[in-house]
C-alpha cells in the first residue's frame, strides 16, 4: 500500500523537489497543499489559503495522509507577525488533520534557527559549525513557534516528527524568495546584456569565510529519509551539501558558466537590491530578445533575500555529524548545485 504524502507548499523550491523525488521513487501518493496548482505530473493539488484555518480545514476535510511535510512560510513585516502567521500555518494544517492517523510530520526551517530572524539577523556570532544541540536564541523567531506547534501535535496525536534546517537553498524554482540560483542567474545575464561587472554583492566576511549551501535535491532526500527511518524520528537535523567552500573560490566559476568575467571584490558590499533597482526594463528586453517566459524581474529574482544571505558578517556553516551518525550519507557538489539549477532554468526558458 502506498504511503500518502501531504506536502504543504508543494510549489515552492523545497516542496516541488520533494514531490519530484517521491513520485520518481514510487510507493507514494502525493498531495500538494498550496495557493497555486503544482505543475508536476502526479501531484494532486488542494488549493487553499494556508493562513486561514477555515480554508485549510475545508481543503483537508477528506484527507488522511500518512506523512505531512511542511515546507511553506509567508514573510511578514515584523517577526512578531512572522510568528503569528507562520506558527498559524502549521497549527491550521495539523488541527485540520486531528484524529486522521498521521504517522509523521516533517518541518523545514533553516539556519535562522542559529542566526536569528531578519530583524536581528546575524547580530550574534554563534560558534561554527552550527550544531543541532545549540540553545535557542533569546529573540522572537517563527521557526521556534513552528517547532513548538509540531511538538504539541505529535504529543497529542502520537505521531513522530522531524525538523530540517537547511542553509541557503539552491535548485530549480520560479517565484520563490529563497532561490539564490535564479537570482544569481538573472544577475549574471543582466551583467552580460549591459556589459556591467559581475561583482560579488556581499560582505568581505562572506567573500572570505567558510560557508555551505543546501541543494534542494539533498533536502528532499533528507526529508524522505527522516520520515521513513525509525531511528531519525523526533530529532532536528541540519541538512547541507556536505561541502565547505568560500565565495571567492565559487564566484569566478559561476561567472565562467555564463561566459563573463568575475570582477575583483570591491572591498565593501554592493547589494543587488540597490544596484539592480532600475533593471526591470533591461530584464524585459532580455526576455523579449531571447523569447523567454514572460516573467517580470520581481518573479524570477529575489534580490533582498540573496543580499541578506551574502551580506552577513559572521561565519556561517553547519555540522552534518548528527545526520551521518543516524545513517544519512548523501553528498552534493556545490558548483554542480548551481550549474544544474542554471541548466534547468535555461531549459525552462526562464533565463537565456
Amino acid at each position: 500500500m502506498n504511503k500518502h504524502a501531504l506536502i504543504v507548499g508543494a510549489t515552492g523550491i523545497a516542496g516541488s523537489n520533494l514531490a519530484e523525488l517521491l513520485l520518481a521513487e514510487g510507493g507514494w501518493d502525493v498531495t500538494g497543499l498550496s495557493r497555486s496548482i503544482s505543475p508536476i505530473a502526479g501531484v494532486r493539488t488542494l488549493s487553499c489559503d494556508l493562513t486561514d484555518a477555515a480554508s485549510v480545514a475545508t481543503a483537508l476535510s477528506q484527507e488522511k495522509p500518512s506523512h505531512v511535510f511542511i515546507t511553506a512560510w509567508a514573510r511578514q513585516a515584523t517577526e512578531a507577525e512572522n510568528c503569528r502567521v507562520n506558527g498559524g500555518i502549521v497549527r491550521n494544517v495539523l488541527d485540520a488533520l486531528k484524529g486522521r492517523g498521521v504517522q509523521h510530520v516533517a518541518l523545514v526551517t533553516g539556519t535562522k534557527h542559529y542566526l536569528g530572524p531578519f530583524e536581528a539577523y546575524a547580530k550574534t556570532a554563534p560558534e561554527t559549525p552550527f550544531r543541532e544541540e545549540q540553545a535557542r536564541l533569546p529573540n522572537e523567531n517563527f521557526y521556534y513557534v513552528q517547532e513548538d506547534e509540531i511538538f504539541a501535535a505529535s504529543e497529542r496525536e502520537g505521531s513522530t516528527w522531524s525538523v530540517h534546517r537547511p542553509h541557503t537553498l539552491i535548485g530549480f524554482a520560479v517565484g520563490n524568495a529563497m532561490n539564490m540560483a535564479a537570482t544569481l542567474g538573472v544577475y549574471a545575464e543582466i551583467c552580460k546584456e549591459t556589459g556591467s561587472k559581475f561583482v560579488f554583492p556581499g560582505s568581505l566576511q562572506q567573500w572570505e569565510a567558510a560557508t555551505d549551501v543546501t541543494d534542494a535535491r539533498i533536502l528532499a532526500k533528507h526529508l524522505k529519509w527522516a520520515a521513513t527511518t525509525p531511528a531519525a524520528a523526533n530529532h532536528a537535523f541540519n541538512v547541507v551539501n556536505g561541502e565547505i567552500f568560500r565565495w571567492k573560490w565559487l564566484w569566478p566559476r559561476l561567472a565562467a558558466y555564463f561566459g563573463i568575467e568575475a570582477a575583483e571584490y570591491p572591498g565593501k558590499p554592493e547589494p543587488l537590491e540597490t544596484r539592480l533597482a532600475d533593471a526591470g526594463p533591461v530584464w524585459d528586453e532580455i526576455v523579449r530578445k531571447h523569447g523567454l517566459e514572460n516573467n517580470p524581474l520581481s518573479r524570477v529574482a529575489s534580490f533582498w533575500h540573496t543580499d541578506a544571505d551574502l551580506g552577513r558578517e559572521v561565519e556561517t556553516f553547519n555540522d552534518m555529524g548528527k545526520s551521518r551518525k543516524f545513517g544519512f550519507m548523501d553528498y552534493q557538489d556545490t558548483l554542480t548545485s548551481f550549474t544544474d539549477a542554471f541548466d534547468r532554468l535555461r531549459a525552462a526558458r526562464i533565463i537565456p
